[in-house]
């Protein structure tokens, strides 16, 4: 009698515990990468999708603030690759559109010292049902927080290419940076790639 207690005791911890660790998990490529954020785990309805171009190489995220990491190969004549980061702080957090484009466009110097606001390309439009704003601006890049995508030559003409998507559960900073040929002959790919974003 006492074997058969200790048996349905057992067999109750057991249940009890499978019970508290099941869930449903997403197979999207973004879910495979999120980040382990508090944020990560909002019960906004929905995730965010979207396509890779091909002849990208996707990369290990290097901090937990990094959504998703490629490397864009080095165009013919040029010395280096092109770096994209997708950075994700989660809902609320990573500041305004406008606070990000101006933090990026003061990344970027101008050689004959003008002003980069003025030479800054700022667009908005909307991906997908999401609202999306984004820069385009050469000159000399100084690398910003990330040092793996400061240039080797500090005087060398560097592209930066950002995308900011809102989304429900917040929103997804795309920055490419890279040797401006570079990143001329993967523009297409990051058009489309940034196109491809949505969230259901």
């Amino acid at each position: 009698m006492i074997k058969t207690i200790i048996l349905v005791c057992t067999l109750a911890l057991v249940v009890s515990a499978c019970s508290k660790n099941s869930g449903v998990s997403s197979g999207s490529s973004a879910a495979s990468v999120s980040p382990n954020t508090a944020a990560s785990s909002q019960t906004v309805a929905g995730e965010l999708r979207y396509k890779v171009p091909e002849g990208w190489t996707v990369e290990k995220p290097t901090s937990e603030m990094r959504f998703a990491q490629y490397k864009l190969p080095k165009a013919g004549g040029d010395g280096e690759d092109a770096l994209l980061i997708v950075y994700y702080f989660g809902k609320g957090q990573g500041g305004t559109p406008e606070a990000n484009i101006e933090r990026w466009i003061n990344q970027v110097k101008q050689p004959d010292g003008s002003a980069s606001n003025d030479k800054a390309k700022i667009e908005k439009q909307t991906v997908n049902g999401l609202p999306v704003t984004t820069l385009d601006l050469l000159g000399n890049y100084s690398g910003g927080m990330s040092a793996d995508s400061a240039p080797q030559d500090s005087k060398s003409i560097y592209r930066l290419r950002g995308a900011i998507i809102e989304t429900p559960k917040g929103s997804y900073f795309a920055k490419l940076t890279g040797p401006e040929k570079t990143v001329n002959h993967w523009d297409q790919a990051f058009n489309d790639y940034i196109h491809s974003f949505e969230f259901k």
